[in-house]
């Protein structure tokens, strides 16, 4: 099911499925998320927890005992319980671990997506509670698309995505298909702060970068409309379409942690950027998008 929130500036979708954004429509009607045309990619705005992206040959172990989970871990593939607020204004979804869960990710958690607005800003939380008495091992990461250009005239290579602050950020090295290689390298940016937009800076895949500035915005210089992503709690931040696509629209991926190295089974318990949570502990991350 579809479960909608406002406010005067903005007007939220989301669905139970995955918890997943559907629509972020501005009061002039214009759609700002990827609305998932199967021709280039289905998905809007996937949530990811408790892993990100791929794990080699989708195992991973954990004091030695292997397990089996796809891509970008257990959420996307749930129905979750929606929680709504009287307000209006805000909504969320949970997923708590069961049978079916604990055979991919032996852990006892609730997991809670939450979508709150804040004039033409949304605020995405998510928050894990660990309910078991083990120490739980898990990343957070947000995948929302985000359409370009977002008004009629323009073109893809019209936008930049602009950092708003001058920096130096390394680019996570990755092999062909998608795995840690261990040689990350100096990602040039324009007047050290932009990135200009064009389709085949995608053709290797996603740039995921690290050390670089907590806030980015998609914008053009002969448009009006924007949206800026500040995402404080996260380690990386990442930027995709379908390689060598024409596709239009662009990712703007907050990850607290990254995937698994090529060719290696990787121990939870040992992935050094995973989040470690004690039994009967919370912990939330949260991003936001501003809309303009």
């Amino acid at each position: 099911m579809i479960y909608t929130i406002k406010n005067e500036y903005l007007t939220v979708s989301a669905s139970d499925a995955g918890g997943e954004l559907q629509s972020i429509r501005g009061r002039d009607g214009t759609e700002y998320l990827w609305q998932g045309d199967p021709a280039f990619w289905a998905g809007r705005a996937p949530n990811l927890f408790p892993y990100i992206a791929r794990l080699t040959d989708e195992t991973f172990t954990l004091e030695g005992q292997p397990y089996h989970m796809r891509r970008h871990g257990l959420v996307k593939y749930h129905t979750l319980t929606p929680e709504l607020s009287s307000a209006g204004d805000s909504m969320a979804f949970r997923l708590e671990s069961s049978e079916k869960t604990r055979a991919q990710y032996p852990f006892d958690f609730i997991y809670r997506i939450a979508y709150t607005l804040r004039g033409r800003t949304l605020a995405v939380t998510a928050s894990v509670e660990n309910t078991g008495s083990s120490r739980m091992y898990f990343a957070l990461g947000g995948h929302p698309g985000f359409r370009v250009p977002l008004e009629d005239g323009l073109s893809f290579e019209d936008y930049y995505l602009e950092f708003d602050r001058p920096s130096h950020p390394y680019r996570v090295g990755f092999s062909d298909a998608c795995f840690l290689t261990g040689h990350d390298t100096l990602y040039p940016l324009e007047n050290d702060r932009r990135i200009p937009l064009h389709h085949d800076l995608f053709d290797h895949d996603a740039v995921i970068l690290k050390h670089a500035p907590k806030a980015v915005t998609l914008a053009s210089d002969r448009g009006g409309r924007s949206v800026t992503v500040r995402c404080p709690d996260f380690m990386y931040i990442g930027f995709w379409h379908p390689p060598g696509t024409a596709a239009p629209f662009v990712c703007i991926e907050p990850w607290s942690a990254l995937p698994s190295r090529d060719g290696i089974i990787e121990e939870l318990s040992c992935q050094s950027d995973l989040t470690g949570l004690d039994g009967g502990a919370v912990h939330q991350s949260t991003w936001t998008a501003e809309l303009n």
